[in-house]
């Protein structure tokens, strides 16, 4: 008999509870990263003499700390479970975000002795100081970066384990056929919270101070671990799940059982399974992961970081102009896009009756022709700003179209015991790719301007942000078929 309808009752929605509980955590974690993007480069930069060669380290050194921190997450959220796991992730990124908020008050003090706790003081006895001793400066910059690095570490540790506490409550709240779309459902807070990003922070900033940006968007994350303590069991402890939605949720394991008998190599999932780190790496379909995670997601941190920058630069709209609001609101706008590619999959499995792996396979080689389009980013742009704008947001919205399939592989072949270890390992490669381009982008804009560099008929950083445009253009079609070659068909693991 169909488990869905084995019960005889009406099926509860409450799954969609936890995913809306999802939505709104990636909604605040994007908020706490964009503070620094939107506030760096006509707010902070100013004040600290930062180059994009320390705006690059400090991304870069985010990005290289989180890729190690997913890493250990996944295994620590495996061990304690999804509902402490993620109150500990949001409280340590929270916090981190808040840290931001004193890092101007701790160079004033570091630098000059004079220790004056207000942010207003603190900005205009450091002016003044450095009007009267120049050779300051150069003190003032690196003082703040470190200051801000350390800042950037504690936001890094607690947010890499959001994505391995994400996945894991999907993989244990949705069936393997629903998760893509779930996934895109929470997924798409990432976007929304980008789209709320330009018209609140900058706005912040210009009226209290880049300080009360960062504490203000901080404090989100704490109200949100109000609710989630109350609202979170597991779908058998959980009284608002009635029997119909559990066993609608549990419909796999009928599934698996079955492929057991087929060419598929299959196993029913042990509940207490384990996986060490080294033994997650020795799987083939980790790898396919991997991979399809280390440059997609090197594309997507360049655009997170560097899109108000690149608006900035290329075009002369600071973040807090109404154009420059526009351009990063636009961009987020069509990545929305991305919350029908997430059905993608879903529609695949039901009407060509694929298993999970082949449907997310089939869809992730559409959205990898999207990014395709970014070879003409540079050269459009010469017509008008808006034309690289939507093809920039075409390009997020297909990544976030990958990004919430590519997740989902994990839980399609390894079992639910250990999804937020393979998850973590994953994360990785996401973290190295992250360090990668943001790093890179750095130093290859510092050095592109300082030399006049010359790249298909642009020069300075507008050739810089060429070269960029152009690995992010193939980096997608290049990993699907990497993950093709390591996993060719649908293969349950084997613990």
């Amino acid at each position: 008999m169909n488990p869905i309808n084995a019960t005889g009752q009406r099926m509860t929605n409450y799954r969609w509870v936890i995913c809306a509980m999802l939505f709104f955590a990636l909604v605040i974690n994007y908020l706490d990263r964009q503070v620094l993007s939107l506030t760096w480069k006509n707010f902070i930069a100013p004040e600290f003499h930062w180059t994009d060669a320390d705006y690059g380290m400090l991304t870069g050194v985010f990005s290289i700390v989180y890729a190690v921190a997913m890493l250990l997450a996944g295994r620590l959220v495996d061990r304690m479970g999804t509902k402490k796991g993620y109150l500990i992730a949001i409280f340590v990124w929270s916090t981190g975000a808040c840290i931001h908020t004193v890092c101007g008050i701790l160079t004033n003090g570091f630098v000059t002795g004079d220790w004056i706790w207000s942010f207003a003081g603190a900005r205009e006895h450091l002016e003044s100081s450095m009007a009267a001793v120049p050779a300051i400066a150069l003190t003032v910059t690196s003082t703040s970066v470190w200051l801000f690095m350390i800042a950037r570490v504690v936001l890094s540790l607690g947010e890499a384990g959001n994505f391995p506490c994400s996945i894991k409550a999907v993989a244990e709240y949705f069936p393997k056929k629903d998760r893509g779309f779930a996934t895109g459902v929470f997924n798409s807070g990432s976007q929304i919270g980008a789209l709320l990003a330009p018209f609140t922070i900058p706005v912040i900033a210009a009226c209290y101070g880049w300080e009360m940006s960062f504490f203000i968007i901080g404090i989100l994350g704490y109200l949100w671990m109000g609710v989630w303590i109350f609202v979170y069991r597991r779908p058998r402890e959980n009284r608002r799940v009635n029997a119909a939605e559990l066993a609608y949720i549990e419909q796999d394991n009928a599934c698996d059982a079955v492929a057991e008998k087929t060419d598929f190599t299959a196993e029913q999932e042990p509940q207490d399974a384990r996986v060490g780190l080294f033994k997650a790496f020795s799987f083939r379909q980790t790898w396919a992961v991997i991979f399809g995670r280390f440059l997609p997601d090197s594309v997507w941190w360049f655009l997170l970081f560097w899109a108000p920058a690149f608006v900035s630069e290329v075009y002369g709209y600071p973040t807090s102009s109404t154009e420059g609001m526009l351009a990063v609101f636009t961009i987020y706008l069509i990545s929305m896009l991305s919350l029908a590619g997430s059905y993608l999959p879903t529609f695949f499995i039901n009407r060509n009756r694929l298993n999970p792996y082949s449907g997310r396979m089939k869809a992730m080689l559409i959205f990898a022709l999207f990014p395709l389009l970014g070879f003409g980013v540079m050269p459009l742009g010469r017509v008008s700003m808006w034309f690289p704008v939507i093809i920039i947001g075409i390009m997020a919205a297909a990544h976030q179209s990958w990004s919430a399939n590519v997740y989902n592989v994990v839980s399609d072949m390894f079992p639910k015991a250990v999804v937020a270890t393979v998850t973590g390992a994953a994360g990785l490669a996401s973290g190295l790719g992250s360090f990668m381009s943001n790093y890179g982008a750095g130093e290859l804009f510092t050095y592109a301007d300082e030399v006049q560099m010359h790249f298909m008929g642009f020069e300075g950083k507008q050739a810089g942000y060429m070269i960029v445009f152009i690995a992010a253009s193939v980096a997608y079609l290049v990993s699907w078929i990497l993950m093709k070659l390591l996993v060719p068909r649908y293969k349950l693991v084997k613990l």
